[in-house]
């Protein structure tokens, strides 16, 4: 990261909401200069009356170590003599009011392990990074028409080392290596920013640029990143650019006023979360912000953003209805520019409203997203499975529902970490019935999950079929695989992921309404729902029946949409899954009787609480010879 003295120029962008490498000019850097070496420091820090630099290279004590103040707008700058490489320090910040603040670096790119709060002067150049390949395959790719599969994970829990938690680099050797055999197509990280407190999760923040020392240096999490690129697995990382926590060594009241954070009451007090929100309205704070998407994406190489919380951006956090067009306009600069940097980025929306064209260019008037989270989809999905097979006949449309705007934005399908914890049971728990109908039931909502339109996210542990919820301070229950329902259902999922991801009817037109047909979406009295997915060629495609009941239907009657004979290529109540066996293991002739509005039908067994995927069996082409 080759560090930049800052301009007249490049502080006026900043100022106007314009610098988007915010992150060469402020926080600490080391300038070689011949043989000798300096370390500048830079900070924004605008009501402050003093600045001084204090570490463990000044014995804490900031006599002789004053900032300038460079400009009116309040940055502030010291050059120190020598390499300073691996110092802690902090800013004693002395407010218009006499008080005295000691607060980390808002810039700083690493810091000291928790509970500890001091940044640490850190440079970042150095790294050789060998995923070259990885970037060019990705330039080339159409980012709707690719198969998504997307494994969620929580670092400090996935797994333990004894008490303490793995590094980046004992992940590298374990989580890579796992991911890829199970064939998942990316990584989310739930926010690897530096925060204070382990259950926030890294949900509330304090070091924006800095990597969180729980698990090593950045060095080792760029080796983490290269490693999944170089095994063809994307890395996605949860993003909080909403709101921040309060703790005071933080952004908090930084130099005395409410200077990242709304100054009235109402708009700064996030309280749901007990956390600030950002002042979206101001040109700093978005310069700090769009910067720091920047940083991650050229210095670490990510290759996406899951943007926490966009209700609460689009939104003021205390007024759910009144819109806030600072937070709107912040969005749209913020992919504006993500997409200039990277037209092949992710950029996620976690949004739980009905916010229109969040996935629409900003110059059509959208957000600028390429993705939302289908929040309806999993919330209807999970309130249909959670009722009594019995009972839903009366929550039929549920299921249906989704298709009815499947298509009006690009979306993933998230079952992701907020469905299993604090007493949401896991999702195989949640599936009513005993214990092989649980089972049974868990694989047909992953079937369902995987044939219908869009992408797929899945929070970790859920390839185990875990009875108990996620425990943020515990390690998943790696002990289920010594039990054979368990095994069976992690021998599903890396089936099940097989099956999708060589299927090009199941991601190819994912946000096309030509992907999708309904052969039947009305059998309310059965709960059986069929429908077509069907790739960019005319006869690429599949027939899906899901049966959300325990009854076994045979010479059942299914519409199909072509002549011909038709093969079952998966159902989830194979033996080797765990099922009771009732598979169609013969070739199924389609016969010219008109049935679900189609000119041909088949007569098949529908499995309990099953799902069958069948496929045209296509002619082989004789040779006139």
């Amino acid at each position: 990261m080759k560090t930049v003295i800052p301009t007249d120029y490049q502080l006026h962008l900043f100022h106007e909401g314009n610098l988007f490498e915010a992150y060469k000019l402020f926080g600490s850097h080391i300038i070689h200069e011949g043989a000798e070496s300096r370390t500048r420091f830079c900070v924004w820090s605008p009501n402050a009356i003093s600045v001084r630099l204090v570490g463990d290279f000044n014995q804490w004590n900031g006599e002789g170590y004053d900032l300038h103040k460079m400009n009116q707008e309040g940055v502030w700058q010291l050059y120190c003599n020598g390499d300073l490489g691996g110092s802690l320090y902090k800013y004693e910040i002395v407010s218009k009011d006499g008080h005295t603040f000691l607060k980390s670096d808002p810039f700083a790119v690493f810091s000291e392990e928790r509970p500890n709060t001091a940044s640490i002067v850190h440079p970042l150049e150095g790294y050789q990074w060998n995923d070259s390949k990885w970037l060019r395959n990705k330039e080339k790719k159409n980012v709707l028409e690719v198969p998504m599969v997307i494994y969620e994970v929580h670092l400090g829990s996935w797994k333990k080392k004894g008490k303490g938690l793995l590094t980046y680099l004992e992940l590298s050797n374990e989580l890579i290596p796992y991911v890829k055999e199970h064939g998942f197509t990316h990584i989310e990280l739930l926010p690897l920013t530096e925060h204070p407190l382990d259950m926030s999760w890294g949900y509330q923040g304090t070091g924006y640029y800095s990597a969180t020392s729980r698990y090593g240096k950045p060095e080792d999490l760029m080796y983490f990143i290269d490693q999944c690129h170089q095994n063809n697995i994307g890395v996605i990382m949860d993003w909080v650019p909403g709101h921040f926590c309060k703790d005071a060594h933080g952004l908090y009241r930084f130099d005395g006023s409410y200077l990242f954070e709304y100054a009235t009451e109402e708009d700064r007090e996030n309280r749901v979360w007990g956390t600030a929100n950002f002042n979206l309205a101001r040109n700093e704070v978005r310069s700090f912000l769009i910067s720091n998407a920047i940083f991650w994406m050229e210095l670490y190489h990510i290759d996406g953003f899951r943007v926490d919380a966009v209700s609460n951006i689009i939104y003021w956090p205390n007024h759910s209805q009144r819109e806030n067009r600072f937070g709107i306009e912040f969005l749209q600069q913020l992919n504006k520019t993500v997409f200039q940097y990277d037209p092949s980025f992710l950029m996620m929306a976690e949004d739980s409203t009905d916010w229109p064209q969040v996935t629409s260019p900003v110059h059509y008037g959208g957000l600028g997203f390429n993705y939302k989270w289908n929040m309806g989809w999993m919330n209807d999905v999970l309130a249909y499975l959670e009722t009594h097979p019995n009972e839903r006949t009366m929550s039929h449309g549920k299921m249906t529902f989704s298709l009815m705007y499947a298509f009006s934005e690009n979306f993933i399908l998230p079952l992701s970490h907020d469905e299993v914890v604090h007493g949401k049971k896991s999702l195989l728990n949640k599936m009513p019935g005993d214990y092989w109908q649980k089972f049974a039931q868990y694989r047909l909502l992953l079937g369902y999950m995987m044939t219908h339109p869009g992408k797929k996210l899945l929070f970790m542990g859920f390839e185990l079929g875990q009875f108990s919820e996620w425990k943020d301070l515990e390690q998943l229950d790696w002990n289920l695989l010594e039990y054979e329902m368990h095994t069976k259902t992690n021998f599903y999922v890396k089936d099940l992921i097989k099956l999708y991801k060589r299927s090009k009817p199941l991601f190819e037109l994912d946000y096309l309404h030509e992907g999708f047909e309904w052969i039947d979406a009305n059998n309310v009295g059965q709960s059986i729902f069929s429908f077509i997915r069907k790739g960019r060629t005319k006869d690429d495609l599949l027939v899906v029946i899901c049966n959300f009941t325990a009854a076994v239907y045979y010479d059942f009657r299914v519409g199909v949409p072509k002549e011909g004979t038709y093969r079952e290529i998966f159902n989830t109540d194979s033996g080797v899954f765990g099922g009771s066996n009732c598979i169609n293991k013969k070739v199924l002739m389609a016969e010219e009787k008109g049935f679900h509005g189609q000119t041909w039908s088949i007569s098949m067994t529908i499995p309990p609480f099953g799902m069958s995927i069948l496929r045209p069996v296509k002619k082989r082409k004789v040779s006139e010879k």
